[in-house]
């Protein structure tokens, strides 16, 4: 005579976790199987009657419903103290087999650590032009080498992802080409200081913190056919050919304490004149106030033309010298330490060589790539133009937000034990 089932206790919670695993399409279909087991045990069907339904035999059903009788109280615990995330890991991990023991490894702890250690090399080391190591190419390379004497590809990709080493994958970096590294942390430090000063300058001095750059080479393209968007099991599709109308550049400000765009500048180049000029309409913002400008090392951001202007705003009685010859207007270098004189009114305060990482309109310039280029089919350059304002306001409406600068540009130290 047949035992009596274990009896099947959910919460509320529990429920709304196991319904979503059994219609989640992303689970494993043996996860979906044994959520679906709970929950037709808990609306009372016979073990029999659930077998049949999910397609396996009556024990097999026994087996599941004594896990989760049995973890039962472990789950109450975890929904009352932990997060709902963590009760669905357990969730899982009730629903999901034990480890097996399995047959023995075929391969050393020290064949392993040699196949991760190649995996870690170039390949062009071991004579292969190729820029990156595929499962099946490393198990040919160990193989080659004499670490082992056979291997498939699939062993070697599930040491890999036991290590978490990605070999498919890169991302870019930026090196900067400042060769002194005690400069380079005192400008860092000093762009950093700058950001955190913000909001305290703002309010005892009415000081604008000011982040400026350009985003150059913004295409108008028009595409010849129009978009197709997205149905049921289709994504959007959009035409590969297009027509070329020109480009535009984007001077842009973006304000630190606000997180808003202040005055744009749309135009076909970036030159001297052009940014002396989009300085001249920011500064109208507010003509008696302070301005901070951080600014890249570009030669426009540090010209004759930017010191002169400055000085005029500033009322500066001071001779500026000639470009190349002496003075202010001397070099680049003598242009940059006018330009950053704290004594100022409006200054400049200039990143390290190569460290755009360091400006905060970077970061706004990537939304704009990607909310209105990347997709976006323009039919000139004014429709671009008109695009891009369009969405410059609308960001100050619906995105615009401080970002919360934490890095001082001080290297972190490991406290005392």
């Amino acid at each position: 005579m047949p035992g009596q089932a274990a009896k099947i206790t959910i919460t509320e919670c529990q429920q709304e976790i196991l319904r979503t695993l059994s219609r989640a399409t992303t689970a494993p279909s043996r996860l979906r199987q044994r959520a679906s087991i709970i929950l037709m045990g808990f609306d009372g069907l016979r073990n029999q009657e659930i077998a049949e339904a999910v397609g396996l035999v009556h024990r097999q059903v026994g087996r599941w419903r004594r896990r989760w009788a049995n973890a039962w109280e472990k789950l109450i615990n975890i929904e009352c103290c932990e997060t709902r995330a963590k009760l669905r890991h357990a969730i899982e991990a009730v629903l999901t087999d034990e480890p097996r023991p399995g047959a023995p490894s075929k391969f050393t702890p020290e064949q392993v650590t040699q196949i991760l250690a190649i995996a870690c090399e170039p390949p062009e080391k071991s004579g292969r032009p190729i820029t990156h190591w595929t499962a099946r190419e490393l198990a040919d390379e160990v193989v080659k080498r004499g670490i082992v004497v056979s291997i498939s590809s699939s062993q070697v990709s599930r040491y890999l992802d036991e290590a978490a080493l990605q070999p498919h994958k890169s991302r870019y970096w930026l090196n900067t080409t400042e060769k002194d590294p005690q400069r380079f942390e005192e400008q860092v430090k000093t762009v950093c200081d700058t950001y955190l000063m913000a909001s305290e300058r703002e309010r005892n001095d009415a000081t604008h913190t000011v982040c400026i750059d350009e985003m150059t080479g913004l295409q108008a393209l028009e595409r010849i056919a129009p978009t197709k968007g997205m149905i049921a099991e289709k994504c959007e599709r959009i035409e590969f050919e297009y027509i070329r109308h020109g480009t535009l550049c984007l001077i842009g400000n973006f304000e630190v304490t606000t997180g808003k765009m202040l005055t744009q500048t749309i135009g076909p180049t970036r030159t001297e004149a052009d940014f002396v000029r989009h300085i001249e309409q920011t500064l109208t913002l507010d003509p008696e106030g302070s301005w901070v400008f951080i600014a890249d090392n570009l030669n426009i951001h540090c010209t004759e033309s930017l010191v002169n202007q400055i000085a005029v705003a500033c009322e500066i009685p001071l001779e500026l010298g000639k470009k190349g010859k002496r003075g202010v207007l001397k070099s680049v270098a003598s242009r940059q330490a006018f330009l950053s004189d704290t004594s100022h009114r409006i200054r400049f305060v200039y990143l390290p060589k190569h460290s755009s990482w360091l400006n905060q309109i970077e970061v706004i310039f990537g939304v704009i790539m990607r909310k209105v280029i990347r997709r976006g089919s323009f039919t000139s350059v004014n429709d671009l133009q008109s695009k891009l304002l369009n969405f410059l306001t609308y960001f100050n409406k619906v995105f615009a937000k401080p970002f919360r600068w934490t890095y001082t540009g001080r290297p972190l130290m490991k406290s005392a034990a």
